[in-house]
């Protein structure tokens, strides 16, 4: 866990969150999949003016009802009260009423016609021999309201199918306009301005879109009975502008490491400029070297202060002004510079910034790594002042770095645990964005998942929960991503697998084609040096393991 000392920011305890249900009725039309939605009040205290799917507050009345409801085997307590709360609340808000006559056929405008709005639900139901169809209600989504806003709500968001027969009429006092709209039509409206959602609304439509009926979106939350995903998104600033993420998406782990309490304080935009504060003892400058395998560029982290010095991890290229801006903003205090591995968008700004470092008498900072291997290429030579050991400690003031010896995407690669706050620097090894390149003969399949179970081992031994990589923002949940990383190689290897037994006789660029089909073409020149890893780990294997 970080040390509070390092966070850059006062933190504060965000609002205490509100148990909610949000239901989403859905329909199929000629023009396909169809969802309800309402227009809140402009005078609502949350989210004023917005469309939304119909829902509100869990209140007490609602945890005890379940005797009026009808239930699956596998639905919770939990989801069974959030069920009756939904079902509430869409007959309150917009006369629609998911309940069971005597006979097990859907209640009817006639039935609805007896009940009414103002006064409470669940025993007019029971009045008048209707069941509540919490059995046809399932839990969707679980969505956590942002740490940063004043007004926060625990909600699941539900999915029923619309009963025949019934026709929506608002409320006119929390709800107005309510009409049916295909997600991606509701998502183009909002682009051009005339249909506004909030962020939840927006994510959960985008989701939507998968799906081409209403049994498609039932089958599968009917799985697992549980939730599809769940998020209490994070935002930042991009461009200018206010963005939101949700945990799955490449800036969240960095806005979870900057501000932990959720407050919009961060800016995301790539810099070359000057360096950016990751925590107080951790700054960032992003080379200017952009492109396909480097994506934003190469990161340069600095880790230590003023008053103990820094180590410099992966100066990046010798490039003069980005090492100046290194040198000016560590005041030229450097101690150490490590380089991750000798890939030339790492290694080759070593040597220079160690020359402005120099002091009157000649002293410098070592320059501390692994030597390049026999099978490095001709701009992978590197020959450091000192080699590392596995499992050493580097120290500077308070701050120590673990030395990881981590082969695979270079024989030489070692990556960096600063123990104090739990960050991974995982150089190449571990990217946000992208899989890095195992190009053999130096970069090596089997090493390479062998080292990312050695990083998960680190991970639990030392509560590592933050990896911050030599391309791409800052990742959290490290021991998952990792874990997620390792599945998804192996993932690919099956395809490799299945395509070398389709076209037994094909080339490289033959299986190429067959398992990296999901790949855009233009980067299957890339994706072939990782493919001949996998074969050669494949190839490698005792018969009948593969």
């Amino acid at each position: 866990m970080v040390r509070p000392q390092q966070l850059l920011h006062p933190q504060r305890e965000p609002a205490v969150t509100r148990p909610a249900a949000t239901v989403l009725l859905l329909r199929d039309s000629a023009q396909g999949l169809e969802v309800l939605m309402t227009r809140r009040s402009l005078t609502a205290s949350f989210a004023p003016g917005a469309y939304v799917f119909p829902g509100g507050g869990v209140d007490a009345l609602d945890a005890a009802s379940h005797a009026q409801a009808q239930r699956r085997p596998t639905q919770s307590d939990l989801h069974l009260t959030q069920a009756i709360a939904a079902i509430r609340e869409s007959f309150e808000e917009l006369g629609i009423l998911l309940a069971y006559r005597s006979d097990q056929s859907m209640a009817t405008a006639q039935d609805i016609a007896l009940l009414d709005r103002s006064q409470p639900f669940a025993s007019q139901c029971a009045l008048h021999g209707l069941q509540l169809a919490a059995d046809q209600v399932y839990v969707l989504a679980h969505w956590i309201t942002d740490r940063d806003l004043p007004k926060r709500f625990d909600v699941p968001f539900l999915v029923a199918r619309m009963p025949e027969g019934q026709t929506p009429v608002a409320d006119e006092s929390e709800q107005f306009e309510p009409v049916w709209v295909r997600p991606a039509d509701a998502l183009q409206r909002h682009e051009a301005g005339s249909f506004f959602i909030i962020f939840p609304t927006i994510r959960t439509l985008q989701r939507l879109t998968a799906f081409a009926n209403v049994q498609a979106v039932m089958d599968a939350c009917a799985v697992n009975d549980e939730p599809l995903w769940t998020s209490c998104p994070r935002a930042g600033w991009l461009a200018g502008k206010e963005e939101r993420y949700m945990e799955h998406e490449s800036p969240y782990g960095e806005l979870a490491l900057t501000s932990p309490d959720g407050q919009i304080v961060h800016h995301l935009d790539w810099q070359s400029d000057h360096p950016v504060a990751l925590l107080k003892n951790v700054q960032r400058l992003t080379a200017p070297n952009p492109g396909v395998m480097t994506g934003p560029g190469t990161n340069t982290y600095w880790v230590g202060d003023p008053h103990s010095g820094y180590i410099v991890i992966d100066p990046g290229p010798a490039d003069p002004d980005h090492l100046d801006k290194i040198w000016r903003a560590t005041s030229g205090q450097i101690r150490m510079i490590v380089c991750t591995h000798s890939h030339p968008d790492h290694s080759p700004g070593a040597k220079p910034l160690q020359e402005l470092c120099k002091d009157s008498t000649g002293a410098a900072p070592p320059i501390l790594g692994l030597p390049s291997a026999s099978t490095a290429n001709a701009q992978s030579l590197f020959t450091p002042n000192r080699s590392l050991a596995h499992g050493e400690i580097l120290k500077v003031g308070e701050h120590s770095l673990k030395v990881l010896h981590t082969p695979g995407h270079a024989a030489n690669h070692v990556c960096l645990a600063l123990l104090e706050d739990g960050l991974l620097f995982s150089g190449d090894h571990v990217l946000n964005g992208s899989t890095t390149v195992v190009n053999p003969p130096d970069g090596s399949m089997n090493d390479y998942l062998d080292s990312l179970d050695l990083l998960a081992t680190e991970c639990r031994a030392h509560s590592l929960e933050f990896i911050l990589p030599a391309h791409g923002y800052v990742l959290g949940f490290a021991a998952q991503a990792i874990a997620q990383l390792k599945a998804h190689r192996l993932k690919r290897e099956a395809k490799v697998i299945a395509a070398m037994q389709a076209l037994p006789h094909g080339t490289l660029e033959d299986w190429v084609a067959h398992a990296y089909d999901d790949v855009p073409q233009r980067l299957w020149p890339v994706a072939a040096r990782s493919l001949q890893a996998h074969v050669d780990r494949i190839q490698s294997m005792p018969p009948g393991n593969n």
